[in-house]
């Protein structure tokens, strides 16, 4: 285990449970040009590395995820005393991931607050939590700072990188930045930019965190968080993150605790409580101002702005890498229109490229939920790697 014990490096959110932590050897520059002195990723391994090296998998989670992707119990059934992993049904021994052939590594991404450096962490030149004053992050710089993770194993490449939403941008982002480190990759429900669409939702949802009195400009540790922009800002992603016929089929017009409608302003449908508890779990779990960062970079990521020939299929000239591209039909935050595109653009690149649109009724969240033909394709397609 990397334990840091260097007093001079600032102290950081505690690592989620079994974390560990790894602090850049050297300052990381954001692609903004900011540059940040130790910066700190908290990450979490599953199975073993071979003599070789040469078995490592690397999983970028999404949004508000950590780097708890599966528990660490070793026995094939699963259970045990650790708490549940984020992606349990596709990581462990037997399953897709498997655990018995791969050296899996999941790290919280930079700007986050599962124990990498966000701006929650402390500012060393204040004191004091950097707030506004931590740099914006991008998923080039959370990408980078996988990378000197990477090579600080030893691992000169990875036989696979997955992730899911803002997981599969970061996905993308190593194949077009480190083609010779990627045999394969997969990315899941995701995109290569963000539609206007996506934008809009995600604006509303930092104003809600702005708007709170208590958000004093991101200034507010040591004090009342803005816990209900936060809580807001979290029920309008969840939106998002189910569909039309999800939302029919758990709630449907039902009501909550009533026979019949309030007439007035208190909560009367089943949809209405369960997104007030959505709201209230998250605030408990998550800070706001990493909410306003971790959202800027999604909206920031554009793989056809990034390049300097104006062009996606640019990005991915020359790889090597074999790509399994997903997609479900009933995520309406990445269509599978713009997995098509990507698919389009690896093509156009010449690349190794399978696609599967999987149909399912529970939206964009459907890649985190047991789905055996998604299990089926990703184990298959990994089989081979």
């Amino acid at each position: 285990m990397i334990q840091q014990t260097d007093t001079d490096i600032p102290a950081q959110p505690e690592p989620a449970n079994g974390a560990r932590l790894f602090v850049l050897p050297e300052p990381l520059v954001f692609r903004s040009g900011a540059v940040l002195d130790h910066a700190q990723l908290a990450y979490e391994t599953f199975g073993t590395l071979s003599p070789a090296r040469d078995n490592a998998v690397l999983i970028c989670h999404a949004l508000t995820g950590d780097s708890h992707a599966a528990n660490h119990t070793t026995d094939s059934a699963g259970t045990g005393a650790d708490r549940p992993g984020w992606w349990d049904e596709y990581v462990g021994l037997g399953k897709p991931v498997d655990t018995d052939r791969f050296f899996v590594i999941c790290s919280n991404i930079l700007g986050s607050c599962y124990g990498s450096t966000g701006p929650a962490s402390v500012n060393p030149a204040t004191g004091r939590s950097y707030g506004l004053d931590f740099p914006v992050v991008t998923i080039s710089d959370m990408v980078a700072a996988q990378h000197a993770l990477v090579s600080h194993l030893g691992i000169p490449r990875l036989r696979a990188v997955l992730g899911g939403s803002l997981g599969g941008m970061q996905v993308l982002e190593w194949a077009a930045r480190y083609p010779h480190m990627v045999e394969a990759a997969v990315p899941i429900a995701t995109t290569t930019r963000h539609s206007a669409q996506a934008i809009a939702f995600n604006e509303v949802a930092r104003q809600s965190v702005i708007s709170d009195p208590n958000w004093k400009h991101g200034d507010y540790y040591g004090g009342a968080a803005p816990d209900l922009g936060l809580a807001v800002a979290r029920m309008i992603g969840h939106i998002t993150y189910l569909s039309d016929e999800s939302m029919h089929v758990k709630f449907g017009r039902n009501l909550q605790d009533r026979e019949r409608l309030s007439f007035n302003f208190e909560t009367d449908f089943q949809v209405e409580s369960y997104l007030h508890h959505q709201g209230r779990k998250f605030v408990q779990r998550f800070d706001a101002n990493c909410f306003l960062y971790v959202t800027k970079a999604a909206d920031y990521f554009d793989m056809e702005l990034d390049n300097p020939q104006g062009y996606a299929a640019q990005a991915f000239a020359r790889t090597h890498t074999r790509f399994l591209v997903v997609s479900f039909t009933s995520d309406w935050l990445y269509p599978t229109y713009q997995s098509r595109e990507l698919v389009a653009h690896l093509q156009g690149a010449g690349a190794e490229v399978s696609f599967c649109e999987i149909t399912e009724k529970w939206g964009h969240d459907a890649f985190l939920l047991p789905n055996e033909r998604f299990s089926d394709i990703l184990g298959g397609f990994l089989r081979h790697v």
